[in-house]
């Protein structure tokens, strides 16, 4: 007997495009058995008439948010200043996130992150250049990728055309979730679209200062609601948000740091 958490893991892969081979050599599960999920026959009681709770949306089993992994609030900010999630066949939904190669650590932190929160799907990592995929230009960034069903479910601020030109608001088990953890939605705000930097005076002094920069109103609130819950003071510039008092620098070096 399949568990519900195979057969979803199945039918995803099927719905990426993959064949009854790669998926069997994948998952262990037989090229016929594959066959028959994926033309409707499910085991008994996996089908949707099963009593056990699920998705409206994604069809899977019923998201318990609340249990999410410390990673999410830090993958949240990620997603909303580097990531991008795009539709598929089937239901399936691929998140990207492009990120810098001059910073392995970086990378490494945001695919253990992705792997925390969907723990059953494989993370690819493809390196690409400024001129796209070509393979003759040096490569300059990498693309993190991740196909699940339930990406619009975990990041509802997933929706057509760019995310400066609509509405960026978290919902209430984000807010949840982000009251938690606020050093980790800044770490991951930061890394994406952040920098921490020497900020010089007039009379020679030199300080290290934060600054965080975004072409969305909604998504400069966002970082701001998480500087309000670590209680750090911060200054408004246009698309531009800064960290910049010692102590509250001191906090969030706590939390980010240079990049690595």
């Amino acid at each position: 007997m399949y568990s519900l958490e195979r057969v979803a893991e199945v039918l995803e892969l099927r719905g990426i495009g993959l064949t009854y081979s790669e998926i069997s050599r994948r998952t262990g599960v037989s090229r016929a058995t594959i066959r028959d999920w994926d033309a409707g026959r499910l085991p008994r009681g996996r089908g949707r008439t099963a009593n056990v709770p699920t998705c409206q949306a994604c069809g899977l089993d019923r998201h318990a948010f609340e249990d999410l992994p410390a990673a999410y609030p830090y993958l949240l900010g990620i997603y909303l200043g580097d990531g991008s999630i795009s539709s598929h066949p089937r239901g399936v939904y691929r998140l990207r996130v492009s990120l810098d190669l001059r910073y392995p650590a970086l990378i490494d932190e945001v695919e253990a992150a992705i792997r925390a929160v969907a723990p059953r799907n494989k993370v690819s990592r493809r390196k690409c250049s400024n001129g796209g995929y070509r393979r003759s230009a040096e490569p300059t960034w990498l693309e993190l990728g991740c196909y699940s069903k339930s990406w619009p479910c975990l990041f509802p601020q997933h929706g057509p055309g760019k995310k400066h030109e609509r509405e960026i608001t978290l919902v209430d088990w984000q807010r949840a979730l982000v009251r938690r953890q606020p050093g980790l939605l800044l770490r991951g705000l930061i890394h994406s679209d952040g920098c921490r930097f020497i900020n010089t005076g007039r009379a020679g002094w030199r300080w290290p200062r934060y600054a965080f920069s975004n072409t969305s109103e909604d998504i400069l609130e966002i970082f701001c609601f998480g500087c309000e819950l670590l209680g750090l003071h911060h200054t408004r510039a246009p698309r531009t948000v800064y960290v910049s008092r010692k102590h509250d620098v001191a906090v969030l070096d706590r939390y980010v740091g240079p990049k690595a």
